[in-house]
């Protein structure tokens, strides 16, 4: 397997983990509208609390699932394609409150990353 592809695995992975975990009520210049932690941000987003946690669950999934498919390749496109799925969504609710591009950054190279990964594992599965 390429190590590059698995580089990027790993970095999305953890940076789902940073987000969710470590910074989950830390204030951070990426937060949508004024939120001062995650669970403001999804509200400043007009979404309920059941789909904060839903998408919190999906994402992390997602995540753990990357770094399983460093081992069983065969499920990385499925977590790559529905992570990168997310942060479409994640970059819809930046433009969606008028965010500046400046709080979209994040979303954006996470969506590239998977998109990489994704193409990468359709790649290996066509072979």
């Amino acid at each position: 397997m390429d190590k590059a592809i698995l580089l990027l695995q790993v970095i999305v992975a953890l940076g789902i983990f940073n987000v969710w975990f470590l910074r989950f009520n830390m204030a951070t210049s990426y937060r949508g509208g004024s939120s001062k932690n995650l669970r403001e941000e999804f509200a400043a987003y007009g979404l309920p609390t059941w789909f904060f946690v839903l998408i919190g669950v999906l994402k992390v999934s997602c995540a753990i699932a990357l770094i399983a498919g460093i081992w069983y390749p065969e499920i990385t496109r499925y977590a790559a394609g529905a992570l990168g799925i997310l942060m479409v969504g994640a970059l819809l609710m930046h433009i969606k409150a008028k965010d500046p591009l400046i709080k979209s950054v994040p979303a954006i190279l996470m969506f590239l990353m998977c998109l990489i990964i994704f193409l990468n594992s359709l790649k290996i599965f066509l072979q």
